[in-house]
């Protein structure tokens, strides 16, 4: 297997890890505008949250969009879009000699979609022309008056992966249950972060240059160094925690989070909807699987970020497109090379597939007649081992969407 794979293959196929590795950075206390995913800058106004509705200056948001300001009169505002004089209806509030609007209602007047991305606090306005949004990676399958919606999730994402298209949000707004590996939302919680710890690092005295040769921790201090960081940082802990923070750090620092990955993004409209989610792992599983792994497979593990740590940032583009394509071809390249390794293979792939797969058979199955919307890491689905065609091997028919 290629080593860059080696060192991305976290972010297709395991949530937990990468939710806990690094503290996520904060979001920004006021939000932020993109349209066509190009940042509007403010120069002095930012915009703000006015009781629920964001409010941006107008006139700055308005030349972002080409559309000409005439005036502003009572509640009224009077634009040009496309040479043809508009009046739209709509609260403004002046503050600091400044006219500020609803975003909503001035973006959709100049023919965009507008959407709001809550991880990044960002309001992202589209324009129609340029289509439907990422196609990313869902199946369907029926059963007994069940209906499952399998969703291959990329578990760190930028804003550039919303709006999503519209067939994924018309069957989550019909999904009477969400299903993930494991609810990320929980990363911090005091449970998790025990674990994280009890697991991830040694117990018994020794650190990290104990357990690797001079030559892989003399990597791991160069790196660290690098990027502002004290060169033992990361002593207290073991070779797989280290190498997904290595490689996380790396993603971060080319726009990614986990903050804005696909699985976080369905979690939090469920939590809003108060949709029940159904955890097909758990963070004992996931954690207890990297920390099963062999003392030789987790340091070839983290030689493969070290040695590859100055190009991650254009294979996690590369990755990224792959899900925004919906490319189910360069996705089976990523999964089908796992199977370089055995080890790596059975533990993060076959058994884990195996599981998902059997607790997916039993939602079709159930007399609950509901719909599921499953979501998990985009690794998990296909090839001869993925999820798809051992659903297929107990006889569903699996449709592409």
């Amino acid at each position: 297997m290629k080593n860059w794979k080696r060192s991305l293959l976290s972010l297709l196929i395991s949530a937990g890890l990468l939710a806990t590795a690094v503290p996520a950075m904060a979001a920004p206390q006021q939000p932020a505008v993109k349209i066509n995913n190009q940042n509007v800058e403010f120069a002095m106004n930012a915009p703000i949250v006015d009781q629920g509705t964001t409010m941006v200056p107008l006139r700055t948001t308005l030349q972002a969009m080409n559309v000409q300001l005439k005036d502003v009169q009572n509640g009224s505002i009077y634009v040009v879009i496309d040479g043809k004089e508009i009046t739209l209806e709509s609260k403004t509030k002046l503050i600091d000699g400044v006219t500020y609007a609803p975003i909503r209602v001035v973006g959709e007047a100049a023919g965009y979609e507008v959407h709001w991305v809550q991880q990044s606090r960002t309001v992202l306005l589209v324009s129609k022309a340029t289509g439907e949004g990422a196609r990313g990676f869902m199946w369907e399958v029926e059963n007994n008056g069940n209906t499952v919606y399998l969703v291959g999730s990329i578990h760190i994402a930028d804003d550039s992966f919303y709006p999503l298209r519209s067939e994924f949000e018309e069957a989550f707004a019909e999904a009477d249950y969400l299903g993930v590996e494991i609810d990320i939302s929980k990363a911090a919680d005091e449970e998790q972060q025990k674990l994280i710890m009890n697991m991830g690092m040694y117990q018994d005295g020794t650190t990290l240059k104990d357990h690797v040769s001079k030559e892989t921790y003399a990597k791991v201090e160069e790196i660290l160094k690098q990027n502002g960081m004290e060169p033992n940082a990361l002593d207290a802990f073991k070779p797989w925690v280290v190498e997904t923070t290595i490689s996380t750090l790396k993603s971060m620092n080319a726009g990614y989070e986990a903050a804005a990955g696909i699985d976080l993004y369905f979690i939090q409209k469920a939590m809003e909807r108060k949709l029940p989610i159904l955890e097909l792992e758990s963070y004992e599983s996931q954690l207890g699987m990297f920390n099963g792994f062999s003392k030789e497979l987790q340091e070839k593990n983290l030689n493969a970020a070290l040695d590859n740590f100055d190009v991650l940032d254009d294979y996690v583009d590369e990755l990224a497109d792959t899900w925004k394509t919906g490319d189910d071809q360069k996705l089976l390249e990523f999964t089908n090379s796992m199977a370089d390794d055995p080890e790596f293979n059975k533990a993060m792939l076959i058994d884990r597939n195996i599981v998902m797969a059997d607790q997916i058979d039993g939602y079709l199955k159930s007399e609950k007649k509901a719909e599921y919307f499953i979501v998990v890491g985009a690794g998990h689905f296909l090839g001869k081992d993925g999820v798809v065609q051992l659903l297929k091997d107990k006889g569903y028919s699996v449709v592409r969407k």
